[in-house]
């Protein structure tokens, strides 16, 4: 496993042990990110890479100009090898890792400042508050087997989190890797998607990779696919907020606010 362009071309990446992560290859890598840097969204871009595995989505944006990615995973060998990938790279400082399941990271980011404030304002909840009971414990795991441990997430268990990087006003993810493992259920895929809507805007982008022959999943109301392609046994779907959306009228009455109290 490498990294194949940018700053860090050819460095080799540590792989978890085990036989449960599913690394993208590189050739669909190859045309996602040359489709990202058509999109022009990676230059300085707050990364989020969920179901992190080794971190090859991650990393390899922050070797094509990302400024900082946060990655999240619960299991031992992937936060670990995150870890080590990162140091040997030298990008221990740009670089946040969270040892959790991603319901419960997701669960635990504030909504941005802006957002917050537009909510608050028109009387609406947060995307994340909205979802809340839809997660519940129900004793469904989605039929998952992963390192990444989601049958603890839907059945209730929470496990650590990591905040340490927390600013204390929540933070907008310019993008979003999203490869859960295959055998996840397309309702626990959406609702996934549905607390993550919350920290995106309208420039942010989401790539979501399922099994091809998969049908096409689920978006919650916020959030639409605007493009998607196929690679073998891969899919790939771009994801983004609709404009006619709550979270984007948020997000647009919050800037809208924000610039006529800079120009008072």
């Amino acid at each position: 496993m490498r990294i194949i362009a940018g700053a860090f071309k050819g460095s080799k990446l540590v792989a978890p042990g085990g036989s449960n992560t599913r690394p993208t290859s590189d050739r669909v890598k190859e045309s996602l990110f040359s489709m990202l840097d058509g999109y022009g969204v990676l230059q300085a871009a707050n990364v989020l890479d969920l179901f992190a595995g080794s971190g090859g989505l991650g990393f390899e944006a922050m070797s094509r100009g990302a400024a900082e990615v946060d990655f999240v995973d619960s299991a031992g060998a992937s936060v670990r090898a995150v870890e080590a990938n990162a140091a040997k790279l030298g990008i221990d400082h740009s670089t946040r890792i969270h040892s959790s399941d991603v319901v419960s990271f997701l669960s635990a980011q504030r909504v941005p400042k802006l957002q917050a404030a537009a909510q608050q304002a028109s009387g609406q909840q947060s995307s994340s508050e909205q979802t809340s009971a839809q997660l519940q414990p129900d004793g469904h795991n989605g039929g998952v087997g992963h390192a990444d441990g989601l049958d603890a997430v839907l059945d209730g268990e929470v496990l650590e989190t990591r905040s340490d990087f927390d600013d204390g006003e929540g933070r907008i993810f310019d993008l979003v890797f999203m490869d859960p493992p295959y055998p996840l259920g397309e309702d626990a895929v959406t609702q996934i998607l549905s607390r993550l809507s919350g920290l995106l805007d309208m420039e942010s982008i989401v790539v979501l990779e399922r099994a091809s022959r998969a049908p096409e999943p689920t978006m919650p109301a916020a959030l639409e696919i605007f493009r998607s392609k196929s690679f073998g046994e891969t899919a790939l779907y771009f994801v983004q907020l609709k404009a006619d959306s709550e979270e984007a009228a948020d997000v647009a009455s919050a800037v809208g606010a924000t610039a006529a109290d800079e120009s008072a």
